[in-house]
């Protein structure tokens, strides 16, 4: 049953320890599955602010993400409906001229097959930064002609978005077309999505980490 497949794919990625040996702060996966997600949020990897709380997207990025997609706080972090399961599950450390380093790349071939195939429910996938969008559509996908062609990738359940860090606004305000056609798609595939999901009220079956 998918189910259990689910279920011990989470429980085996929480436990996960491979990289431990060149992690700075240690394993510490984060993600959040359900059987029944259909939205599912791919980024790059944790940053220390949620490799410290354990929360996904729990810091000034999660709430430029959220405010791209018209999310509020309770409903992105309803598990039932919306999954988040990033290209590399552990904070990787810093890279020595400043910023993340990339995600490890032993971590998304292990765990995104078993995390992510079990989620037969899944309608739309969110392709955060240039690290999610290479896993997925290859390592020749560049970052902004991915994003222009959304159109085409939102087709095949995609929706590729630039990482909302801060860095993000000067790339945004050089390209209004990001502002003025790609956000408000998102926020309609977003809600089409989710509403299809059920509401606040119903029963809520089980979702994991």
């Amino acid at each position: 049953m998918p189910l259990d497949d689910l279920e011990r794919a989470a429980r085996d990625a929480a436990a996960c320890t491979l990289c431990a040996a060149v992690l700075p702060l240690g394993p510490r996966p984060v993600f959040r599955v359900s059987p029944t997600a259909r939205l599912l949020v791919i980024g790059q990897a944790p940053g220390t602010k949620v490799h410290l709380s354990g929360i996904p997207w729990n810091d000034p990025s999660g709430d430029r993400l959220r405010l791209w997609t018209a999310l509020d706080r309770d409903t992105f972090y309803d598990a039932a409906r919306v999954a988040i399961v990033p290209t590399g599950l552990c904070y990787p450390g810093r890279l020595p001229r400043g910023g993340d380093a990339p995600p490890r790349p032993e971590c998304a071939p292990l765990w995104h097959p078993r995390l992510i195939g079990p989620m037969r429910e899944i309608r739309l996938t969110l392709l955060v930064g240039g690290y999610a969008i290479r896993h997925a559509l290859g390592r020749q996908a560049g970052l902004e002609p991915s994003v222009r062609d959304f159109a085409g990738l939102l087709a095949r359940g995609l929706f590729p978005l630039p990482h909302p860090s801060w860095r993000t606004r000067a790339w945004a305000a050089q390209r209004p077309w990001f502002e003025a056609e790609v956000l408000p798609a998102l926020r309609e595939a977003v809600r089409g999505v989710l509403e299809k999901a059920g509401g606040m009220n119903s029963p809520r079956p089980p979702s994991f980490f």
